[in-house]
């Protein structure tokens, strides 16, 4: 009897349903997409209905012809291939390539891959949602449409290698106007005012200036400040009111896709991979053949009823009666989500995450915690809180303070010792006139008082403040900035964060996007030319429109002709009106060296000013925005040390440097060097010492390498001594001739140990020696190892010997 095939996408995945079919089933994987339109042209006609030219992808032309191979004698093909619109178009694709006249194809969803759901589905099989399918294939089509027209367009324009996305260019608009509004915002200046007050019984604790004469007060420079300090002089400090009233806070909803980007500790891209990884099931976990978690692509907070049942079962029994609602908590799925999975949970609630920790790496472990926690919480009560309000009254003036005291721990219970941060989210997007301060002082305890009661002022402090810009990007913030928007899909999240920063249009400092100035300049010149493109309402508009072919409501090719009407039209504008930059934009300044005017291009390495009396002149500079930063963290450059002249920042073959801008006369250069931040700052000058060369006597000198600061012979490279930092143990099989062990680094930067005569004397140790004779066997030295298990050791390095001792850490290694 032939077997029935069933295509799944990845390997992990086929291994794990594998476990739970029979003989009469072969599982097989595609490794994901095995068609595409082609590289190599359009691929869409654009007149014949958008009609596409698909054509097999060569990296998978191995994959397909396995594929074939294993359908040859198949009469039932089931496609069990992600439950979404990619998946969906997967399976299209497949049975396109694998159809025959004897074979039926039959399509399996399930949304966790464990035993009864996938038999569930074997038992209700359907055919291919091809309103799905038209979806993913107009998607498809406008971002091939996007892609190929605009980019060749940037080509001619700017240079070659340069691309524009559909969605891609809009989230680089995004960064580009958050840094405009970060580079346009004015501080302003204002004050608080803080009483540290004591009342009949202890603690004491600090209130904050809220009125005077009953309206609101916030003292704006320190002139104000201080004219409150003299009217508060002598005046009698009584409690004017105290009001406390319980407080809840509710538990939120159980993971969506892009909440759990989010909130997840890592990038997105890793968040996805180490989710897919809990999905799919390839974790070897002893009594579990299945996934850890649910589908986690899905816009959709809705659960199961059997999970629900699962769920309420563990509160009970895990803590109590008092933690379990009288009926299961229900979410609200935005009307714009694609309700087709339930939201992201554990497949089941006998694994809990300490369980199964040691059969996870610790980024698994915390992703799976998060997803455990937040779920099992979403299904318990609010956490309550006894919150009490003090208003202060001193003169004509009030301060208040609030107190916070917990009451019920509700969902919060959930978490125990583990950080609460966990349930959190990204911030909502900051004001720019917001303070960023709450309204009120807020003490964790607040002594009893009541009203009426006389307080001793303790100190007053004023404290000055500035209003803060807007933060830039994270990629949780986003992540959230796109998803408010309606722009993209969680699933693409991942890959268009990607692609801005490989195409060098955005970079991170200190963990944040910053625009670079390629970035802002192809921004600057798709608003002009494209502005529909580049609208956030217009592209969410673009999304609502997939959306309705999904659910049979919308057409392919209607949908697709009413964009690209108006597309053409601006693409024909953009090829006569769009700057060219290759020829250079002029910038209203004159060259320094010859008064021709300076021009803005754009180089292999991005965009740089240059004089257009080039050849003759080649006066250049960077325009990049990421500038060098002092060791003090200021954007500052020391000048030349040879001649006084400014550095300037410029660009080789090696990326940025700074270069003296007296060549050719004085062809001094520094190198940057990359920051913990993510920015660039000067390499110090090399500093010559008094102290002579080994070998030749010529002087050392202190350089700025790779990896850190070095000593070497200033007459590298007819002399390559370089002087490394010794352990002070004598060299094993070159101690005659003076070798001693030093610390040396590999090209990787990993740091080892060998002989100071290399490359005569090849010893090498990966484990720091020490100058102690192992006590046991008498070998000549002992060597450091260092692990969590044992802390730090002292171990003798001769294989037949097994001494060791625990030693404490020294304070300048901790």
């Amino acid at each position: 009897m032939a077997k029935a095939l069933v295509v799944v996408e990845s390997p992990a995945k086929a291994k794990t349903i594998n476990k739970y079919l029979g003989r009469d089933y072969k599982v097989v994987a595609s490794m994901g997409h095995i068609r595409d339109l082609p590289k190599s042209k359009l691929g869409v006609d654009v007149d014949n209905d958008f009609e596409e030219t698909y054509e097999s992808l060569e990296s998978r032309k191995k994959v397909i012809k396995e594929l074939k191979e294993a359908a040859k004698d198949a009469t039932d093909i089931y496609v069990a291939t992600d439950p979404d619109r990619e998946g969906e178009a997967i399976g299209w694709h497949l049975i396109q390539e694998l159809k025959g006249k004897k074979r039926k194809f039959h399509r399996l969803t399930f949304n966790e891959i464990t035993k009864k759901a996938v038999n569930e589905a074997l038992d209700h099989p359907r055919a291919i949602d091809v309103k799905m399918v038209a979806a993913q294939r107009a998607r498809r089509v406008l971002d091939r449409l996007v892609g190929y027209k605009i980019s060749p367009l940037l080509w001619d324009k700017v240079r070659r290698g340069l691309s524009a996305g559909r969605v891609q260019s809009v989230a680089l608009k995004l960064i580009c106007d958050r840094e405009r509004e970060i580079g346009q915002f004015v501080p302003v200046e204002y004050w608080h005012l803080f009483a540290r007050l004591a009342g009949p019984e202890p603690p004491e604790f600090e209130a904050k200036l809220h009125k005077k004469s009953g309206e609101n007060i916030v003292p704006a420079n320190e002139g104000e400040s201080n004219a409150v300090l003299k009217a508060l002089e002598g005046a009698t400090w009584t409690v004017s009111s105290v009001a406390t009233k319980e407080r809840k806070r509710h538990p939120a909803p159980p993971f969506i896709t892009s909440k759990l980007q989010q909130t997840a500790r890592f990038p997105v891209k890793k968040t996805m991979m180490l989710a897919q990884q809990l999905y799919e099931g390839g974790i070897e976990i002893p009594g579990l053949t299945g996934g850890l978690i649910t589908y986690m692509r899905t816009d959709s907070v809705r659960v199961a009823e059997e999970a629900l049942v699962a769920v309420r079962e563990h509160i009970g029994k895990t803590f109590g009666a008092e933690y379990l609602p009288e009926k299961p908590n229900v979410y609200k799925t935005k009307s714009d989500a694609q309700d087709a999975h339930e939201a992201i949970r554990p497949t089941s609630l006998e694994h809990d995450p300490e369980t199964v920790r040691q059969y996870l790496t610790a980024d698994q472990y915390s992703i799976y915690r998060l997803i455990w926690n937040r779920f099992v919480g979403s299904q318990m009560p609010p956490a309550t809180f006894d919150e009490t309000t003090v208003d202060v009254t001193a003169g004509e003036y009030v301060f208040r303070v609030k107190g916070t005291v917990p009451k019920f721990a509700g969902w919060m219970a959930t978490y125990g010792a583990t950080d609460e941060t966990e349930q959190k989210e990204a911030p909502a997007r900051p004001s720019a006139t917001d303070n960023g301060d709450d309204d009120d002082a807020v003490s964790g305890v607040l002594p009893v008082l009541a009203e009426g009661d006389v307080l001793e002022l303790k100190t007053l402090r004023p404290e000055q403040k500035f209003t803060q810009p807007p933060a830039r990007f994270s990629e949780a913030t986003l992540v959230k900035e796109l998803e408010d928007n309606g722009i993209g899909r969680p699933s693409t999240y991942a890959s268009i964060i990607s692609v801005l920063q490989d195409r060098e249009y955005a970079h991170k400092v200190e963990g944040r996007f910053k625009p670079s100035a390629l970035g802002t300049m192809i921004t600057e010149l798709l608003t002009k030319s494209f502005d529909d493109i580049i609208d956030v309402e217009y592209t969410r508009s673009l999304e609502d429109d997939l959306d309705k072919i999904e659910q049979g409501t919308g057409d392919y090719a209607r949908m697709l002709t009413g964009f690209y009407k108006k597309f053409k039209k601006d693409l024909t504008r953009a090829g006569k009106e769009m700057i060219d930059l290759k020829k250079g934009v002029e910038i209203g300044e004159a060259c320094d060296k010859c008064a021709k005017p300076m021009l803005k291009r754009v180089g292999k390495f991005g965009p740089f000013i240059a004089c257009s009396g080039y050849p003759e002149c080649t006066n250049t500079r960077e325009v990049e925005q990421q500038e060098p930063e002092s060791e003090s963290g200021e954007e500052e450059i020391e000048p030349c040390e040879n001649c006084g002249k400014v550095m300037a920042v410029k660009r080789g073959r090696f990326g940025q440097f700074l270069a003296c801008t007296g060549y050719p006369e004085c062809k001094t250069t520094r190198k940057l060097i990359a920051t913990k931040q993510g920015g660039l700052r000067a390499a110090k000058p090399d500093q010559i010492l008094d102290e002579p060369c080994p070998r030749c006597q010529a002087n050392l000198v202190i350089k700025q390498g790779r990896y850190g600061e070095f000593t070497a012979c200033t007459k590298y490279p007819e002399c390559k001594y370089v002087k490394h930092k010794t352990t002070g143990v004598k060299c094993p099989k070159d101690a005659d001739k003076g070798g001693e062990v030093v610390e040396r680094k590999s090209r990787r930067g990993k740091v080892f140990f060998g002989c100071s005569n290399y490359p005569d004397c090849d010893f090498v140790l990966w484990n720091r020696p020490f100058d102690e004779k192992c006590p046991k066997c008498d070998a000549p030295y002992l060597v450091e190892k260092i692990t969590k298990k044992h802390g730090r050791q002292l171990l003798c390095n001769n294989e037949t010997c097994d001494y060791s001792r625990a030693e404490e850490r020294p304070e300048s290694a901790a």
